[in-house]
């Protein structure tokens, strides 16, 4: 409460006690923005607008800098309409005439405090819906290439956009296609995958759109289609590119109209979903060959997500590598695993031809064949394992076993400069704390501390790197 008037804002603050209410009185402008500075928990500010020295509109300005969600209501003996404009456009809650009932000014604090709950509320559901994206574990990149993923998935969530995903096979587009439903307003409601190519065209439109009780042969009961299973959700079909023509026109009047009719059926039916769709196929070459319809490919290319594969943002192999051990090395009880720095410089230099997927699988492999909890390059499939060594089998003598010795050379160099780079990105990171450093890399800060002393490395790498950054830039 503030006011000019000491008497005015020890009435007031007697009125509002006795509605339970705990008032701090501001005898003047200047203590009331010590007040609001010193970061009180303040539900609500009210205010006389005209008085000596910092006026109510001064008040005004620097609640909604420092408590952008505490409502502020001025009071004013100089009752003018423009006083009252200027107030409200400043963003103040209400505007109250001297002189005034009592009762007014209780059901004006009354409604502030409602708003004011309301911003709380509001608050909490955003730190909800920001611990619901954190705990989507799954989903992982730090490379910018998947940031600019994870940007174009937060801007489309919310809205009902078809959205085609486009990647090589394994890159994850089943996740960011559940990604996208999960941060959408239709969260709620069912999310429904099938894979297009897994099933006869047949099969599929029937599990698409329904049937009828004696559509065709084994239609022993009416059944509803997938599109019918998730009304207010969303479907993801993945796949696309291997629908055939004829279903490929169903598609598209559904996607046009939301409408369709069961297999074995006349009447229309109308469903409110959201489609997704995916494929690792190039949709523009099948276009030209006849094999998928151009108006189905406009349709469905309203928003595209492009998943690089795992080749081009190897930054995140170590991430993925960890997060699979992590969860695979749970569900076997065999307690936390690490990585030893041979076997992540292979991981890293393999090209995934399989992606994410080949990499979760060859990770899993390695947890449950290892002896111990710490990963080696031996146990991984012999394609990944022998890139540490350049691959050579020996045999033979003179030039042929100095090309694989040179070989052999030029690989461990191409190796060690690998391992200064994710050590000095690591030391980066961590500000050049090398405990912390050490924990980006899942091992201990004494193989950290060896492993710098065999590569020549020291604390100062980190502070060089940085500063080569900013001359670069």
């Amino acid at each position: 409460m503030v006011d000019d008037e000491e008497k005015m804002c020890e009435f007031l603050q007697l009125v509002l006690a006795q509605d339970g209410h705990q008032v701090v009185c501001a005898s003047g402008g200047e203590r009331a923005l010590e007040e609001i500075r010193s970061g009180a928990d303040l539900d609500v500010i009210v205010t006389d607008l005209m008085m000596p020295g910092v006026n109510g509109m001064e008040i005004l300005e620097e609640a909604r800098r420092s408590l952008p969600d505490t409502p502020v209501v001025v009071i004013t003996g100089y009752s003018t309409v423009q006083s009252a404009v200027e107030a409200m456009k400043a963003g103040a809650f209400d505007y109250l005439p001297k002189p005034f009932k009592v009762d007014e000014v209780k059901l004006v604090v009354k409604k502030a405090l409602e708003r004011r709950e309301i911003a709380l509320e509001n608050q909490r559901l955003r730190r909800e819906l920001q611990s619901i994206r954190e705990r989507s574990a799954d989903i992982i990149g730090t490379s910018e290439k998947m940031q600019a993923v994870f940007r174009l998935v937060e801007k489309v969530a919310r809205t009902d956009a078809t959205v085609l995903i486009r990647g090589e096979s394994g890159t994850g587009k089943d996740l960011i296609a559940r990604e996208i439903h999960r941060q959408s307003l239709r969260a709620a409601k069912p999310f429904i995958s099938i894979n297009c190519a897994a099933l006869p065209e047949t099969l599929l439109e029937s599990e698409l759109f329904g049937h009828a009780r004696g559509a065709f042969t084994g239609a022993v009961s009416t059944k509803r289609g997938l599109f019918e299973e998730a009304d207010g959700g969303t479907v993801f079909l993945d796949e696309i590119g291997d629908v055939s023509l004829a279903l490929q026109a169903k598609l598209l009047r559904f996607l046009q109209s939301k409408e369709f009719i069961r297999v074995g059926e006349t009447s229309v039916r109308r469903v409110d979903v959201r489609v997704i769709v995916a494929t690792n196929k190039h949709l523009e070459g099948a276009i030209e060959r006849g094999d998928f319809r151009r108006d189905l490919y406009y349709r469905l290319n309203v928003i595209t997500v492009h998943l690089p594969p795992l080749r081009e943002r190897r930054e995140d192999i170590p991430l993925l590598a960890k997060h699979f051990a992590r969860k695979c090395g749970a569900s076997l009880l065999k307690g936390p695993i690490s990585f030893s720095p041979e076997a992540m410089a292979a991981l890293s230099a393999h090209d995934w031809p399989g992606n994410v997927r080949e990499l979760e699988n060859a990770v899993e492999r390695a947890v449950v064949l290892a002896e111990g909890n710490e990963l080696a390059p031996e146990d991984f499939p012999e394609e990944i394992a022998r890139r540490r060594t350049g691959g050579g089998t020996g045999g033979g003598g003179g030039d042929d076993a100095d090309a694989v010795g040179a070989a052999g050379m030029a690989f461990d160099d191409a190796v060690a400069r690998y391992k200064r780079e994710l050590i000095a990105e690591a030391l980066e990171k961590a500000g050049g704390v090398q405990a912390r450093a050490a924990e980006i890399l899942g091992i201990k800060r004494t193989t950290l501390n060896e492993m710098m002393k065999r590569l020549g490395m020291t604390g100062g790498d980190a502070q060089r790197r940085a500063g080569a950054k900013k001359l670069n830039a």
